[in-house]
């Protein structure tokens, strides 16, 4: 059977990779992530690189391929580099701090949120407006950041709350004086 769509992906140094039918297990500096595949996608070890191929050109087997070398290219950045989101805390009085490994953030509420992060995911404070999450799984990485703002998501009023680094809050007019 020939292979119809055929994309690489590099693999740098001291990062291992093991393939077994289905299975692909990703080794590096940071750690260990693992995933099953489609048995309709094949990814084989060539010369420094996977090769990820789809066996024809049809729309689920061009939407699969592409989605597999996707997460396979970002489990080998992960356990090589990581993956960081940084959120930021707008308001009077708003802030967050480190309780041992757990986040714990004053938002206006009558109480402090407290959030726990899961394994492998780490919280950073530099300072008390801003919040760096980081971990190895991007997918992980990415939904304990929208925890975080769902706690108090940015208002369109005065812009108050937690949002991404660089996100734009389109702000609304107030009530008009007569």
């Amino acid at each position: 059977m020939s292979r119809i769509g055929r994309t690489p992906i590099p693999v740098p140094s001291g990062v291992e990779i093991s393939i077994d039918k289905s299975h692909v297990v990703v080794k590096g500096p940071k750690g260990e992530l693992s995933r099953d595949i489609v048995p309709d996608i094949s990814v084989r070890k060539e010369e420094g690189q996977l090769v990820v191929e789809r066996p024809t050109d049809a729309g689920r087997h061009r939407a699969l391929h592409g989605l597999t070398r996707t997460l396979i290219a970002n489990m080998v950045t992960g356990v090589n580099e990581g993956f960081s989101k940084t959120l930021e805390i707008v308001g009077v009085g708003y802030r967050a701090q480190l309780k041992g490994s757990d986040l714990e953030i004053a938002v206006g509420y009558s109480h402090p949120v407290t959030i726990k992060p899961p394994d492998g995911i780490t919280f950073e404070v530099p300072m008390p407006t801003r919040i760096h999450v980081r971990g190895i799984d991007k997918q992980q990485v990415g939904e304990i950041a929208a925890e975080i703002r769902d706690v108090r998501k940015p208002e369109p009023y005065k812009g108050k709350g937690i949002r991404y680094a660089g996100e734009y809050v389109r702000r609304k007019a107030g009530k008009a004086a007569k």
